[in-house]
């Protein structure tokens, strides 16, 4: 059976797909699972919707958006991968006594490049009574240039994923300060299709969650530096022991879950920062956007 996979972006944090094709779990499904660049947000989708690709791998955040634009979007999450938000805040000295409260006298800079960290962390600071819009921030440089304003003292505290944290830290210009997947579930990317998609041909998607599964499974157990030599071709210009501390920091905050099932509050928890964001303008439903059912079917065999 042959699938056609768009992914979107090369992140470290998308480990458990790379390894889904490195460990040979879609072989020991039976599938033949074909890897192609995105062409782009919303292009992507369209080509889902046309048939021109089988799955997506995106954020939630894509689908949600997707839905509120169009109440008949046929766009669904049947399986998540990355169930925390993968992001940190940084800044350029110890402060071992951190809280969120401090930015408000920090020169800061979010992540500019995707818009879903912000948007979690606008909600964070909201709960906690603080106005985002108070916050002196910097919001169109790349993570790159911030971690250079970090290192030349522009800047007290930035946002950022792996590996610019190890970079950070490892390099002694930053200090790790707050993980953002201390909040809990926050369900941050999944595998997307249609929802006709999903029943004309659930054999080869039944195959595909279980694939994954298998994935997340051997995440779960195996040791950073195994996972770095497992992946390590899809980043040759990271040295591997910078891999393994970057995926080695995630499997201790637990960015990855150790099964494919889509919680109801991970959703909530996500939806709730694209609401207050003014990202999408009405709480679209859990049940629009997600079908678990073969990822559960999935776990109750596993549980048995």
């Amino acid at each position: 059976m042959r699938l056609r996979l768009f992914e979107n972006y090369r992140f470290v944090l998308y480990a458990p797909f790379y390894a889904a094709h490195t460990t040979g779990a879609y072989e020991a499904e039976g599938l033949d699972v074909e890897l192609a660049p995105s062409p782009g947000v919303g292009k992507a989708e369209q080509a889902l919707i046309e048939g021109t690709v089988d799955v997506i791998w995106a954020g939630p955040m894509r689908v949600i958006k997707h839905h509120d634009d169009n109440p008949a979007s046929p766009l669904v999450c049947f399986a998540e991968i990355v169930c925390r938000d993968p992001f940190s805040i940084v800044g350029r000295y110890p402060n071992p006594g951190f809280e969120l409260t401090d930015l408000k006298k920090m020169r800061f800079a979010s992540v500019s490049e995707v818009p879903t960290p912000w948007l979690c962390l606008q909600e964070d600071l909201r709960q906690i009574g603080i106005d985002p819009d108070g916050l002196d921030r910097i919001t169109n440089r790349s993570m790159t240039e911030n971690l250079a304003a970090l290192r030349e003292g522009r800047l007290d505290a930035a946002q950022f994923f792996e590996p610019v944290v190890e970079e950070a830290v490892s390099s002694g210009v930053g200090h790790l300060w707050y993980a953002a997947s201390s909040r809990g579930r926050t369900t941050y990317t999944a595998l997307v299709t249609t929802r006709n998609r999903l029943a004309d041909n659930a054999e080869a998607l039944l195959r595909m969650v279980r694939a994954i599964y298998r994935s997340q499974e051997w995440l779960q157990t195996s040791s950073p530096a195994a996972i770095a030599a497992a992946i390590a071709s899809f980043f040759p210009a990271l040295e591997q022991p910078v891999l393994a501390r970057s995926l080695g920091r995630y499997q201790r905050q637990r960015v990855w879950e150790s099964d494919p099932v889509l919680p109801e509050a991970g959703f909530e928890r996500l939806r709730g920062g694209l609401l207050s964001g003014g990202f999408i303008r009405r709480p679209v439903p859990y049940s629009a956007c997600v079908d678990n059912r073969l990822a559960r079917q999935l776990v109750a065999r596993s549980d048995n």
